[in-house]
């Protein structure tokens, strides 16, 4: 489990987090969703230690990972594979190579090993024959699969999606969809996904955390999102073409 307990942080003069508390559950998909700038990556980012909290705790597994030496915290952090929201593959690499790079940067596997566990990933996300091809030569959904695909090389316990549908057609983000749920079954993962794609959020999420005004504004599962009154949540639902709650209007089309 992640605990993320009486969050606050500030960059200069702009608070970004005031006192977040939120429990991220093993075996869960949990979708975080809020305005462009409210935070939510900025979150996550306390969640992996890659920043400090000026307030609060972070505890993962057990372990308050604010506290601990640099050998401990990237103990902890081999526990995440991370989906960022443009893929950051080396365009140097082929898609083999970068699906093989956290492999052969943080084990002491033998190239056979790798050679296997590389193809293995890429297979996962339906991606087996691609192996020695450039990202240029990919498109931007094949790009995001065979990020994935190195999100999981290590076998992690919680994978973290920023934005994993950004950018892509309709039916492209449904099979990216489609794949966070396969993960998600078969790897018995858990799952973090910042977004503010409704339409994967209904298809993914089992419970879901609203960021508004720097605070965990709603929190609740998709079901109760459905029956939500909150203002703020209606709005920015609306926003996405969809309706919740007290509001009985068609989504929106144009």
């Amino acid at each position: 489990m992640i605990k993320l307990e009486h969050i606050s942080k500030s960059f200069e003069e702009v608070t970004v987090l005031e006192d977040v508390c939120l429990n991220i559950r093993e075996g869960e998909t949990l979708a975080i969703i809020g305005r462009s700038g409210s935070g939510k990556s900025v979150l996550m980012k306390h969640a992996i230690g890659l920043l400090k909290p000026d307030e609060g705790r972070v505890i993962v597994d057990g372990v308050e990972i604010n506290d601990v030496s640099y050998r401990e915290l990237r103990r902890v952090r081999r526990k995440f594979g991370v989906l960022f929201q443009g893929g950051a593959l080396f365009d140097s690499m082929t898609a083999f190579e970068n699906v093989a790079f956290p492999l052969r940067t943080f084990t002491a596997q033998r190239k056979d090993e790798i050679r296997d566990r590389a193809r293995e990933c890429l297979e996962v996300v339906q991606l087996g024959e691609i192996g020695e091809k450039m990202p240029s030569e990919l498109s931007g959904g094949m790009q995001k699969r065979v990020a994935l695909a190195r999100a999981i090389a290590l076998q992690p316990k919680y994978i973290i999606y920023d934005e994993p549908t950004s950018g892509l057609d309709p039916q492209t983000s449904n099979r990216i969809d489609d794949l966070i749920n396969s993960l998600n079954e078969h790897l018995n993962v858990t799952s973090i996904v910042i977004t503010h794609d409704m339409h994967s959020v209904l298809s993914i999420a089992d419970r879901v955390a609203f960021i508004h005004e720097a605070r965990i504004a709603w929190s609740g599962t998709v079901d109760e999102l459905h029956h939500s009154e909150h203002e703020a949540l209606h709005n920015f639902v609306r926003a996405n073409e969809y309706s919740i709650g007290r509001s009985k209007a068609a989504p929106i089309t144009s």
